[in-house]
């Protein structure tokens, strides 16, 4: 791929239906203002992002991505134990073929993240845990595959564990909204995920959710 990427579907459908930037010129945007409200720092050279990650290799434009610079998003982290003490994560498998994440999606202007981790939850699994005890964890850069140096996501993860129990008893997630399927996929660490959702369902983890679910289940 070029080292300046903007996939048309950005300058076509993302701007009709309000999921990208409609400025094609980024030093056209108020970076400052931007900047005081980032969830993680960026610096801006001659009024263009720089992504706070390691070069993606697409140096100039968005690649897949609408929206110029940072996108927060926010991820549901819902753990359970088994009845012989193993620990399983509820993961969704992307509808974009990109692999199984956390459930998990853009927050809304204005709203918390942790209520967009819960609402993402509740849409791609089905999934109402009513007062549940969540955790929001610092927000963090994520290594998204559809990312350029400047359009990246960022993620606020939040996290509850809803004890122990027989997995029979787990409540059941459904796939719906933009994923495939959701399931309960066992986690007693990051290896034992991975393993898990290739031997069960020929799947791997979502690029961007790599070090992240690593980190959650150290």
């Amino acid at each position: 791929m070029a080292t300046t990427y903007t996939h048309p579907d950005v300058l076509s459908t993302g701007i009709r239906e309000g999921w990208a930037d409609p400025e094609q010129d980024p030093s056209r945007i108020d970076w400052v203002k931007r900047q005081k409200v980032a969830a993680v720092p960026f610096t801006v050279i001659d009024g263009r992002p720089v992504s706070p990650g390691a070069p993606t290799g697409i140096r100039y434009g968005r690649n897949q991505l609408g929206h110029w610079g940072e996108q927060v998003c926010a991820d549901a982290a819902v753990t359970a134990t088994d009845e012989n003490g193993h620990r399983w994560i509820v993961m969704v498998e992307r509808g974009d073929g990109h692999g199984w994440a956390l459930p998990g999606g853009t927050v809304d202007l204005g709203e918390e993240a942790a209520d967009a981790a819960v609402r993402e939850l509740v849409e791609e699994t089905g999934l109402d845990l009513g007062e549940a005890h969540w955790e929001i964890l610092p927000a963090r850069h994520v290594p998204d595959p559809r990312a350029s140096d400047e359009a990246w996501m960022v993620t606020v993860p939040a996290r509850t564990h809803l004890g122990a129990g027989d997995r029979a008893d787990f409540p059941v997630p459904v796939g719906a909204d933009d994923a495939r399927r959701a399931a309960w996929v066992r986690a007693d660490s990051y290896t034992a995920l991975a393993t898990h959702l290739y031997a069960t369902f020929g799947g791997r983890v979502f690029a961007a959710h790599e070090a992240l679910l690593a980190d959650l289940l150290s």
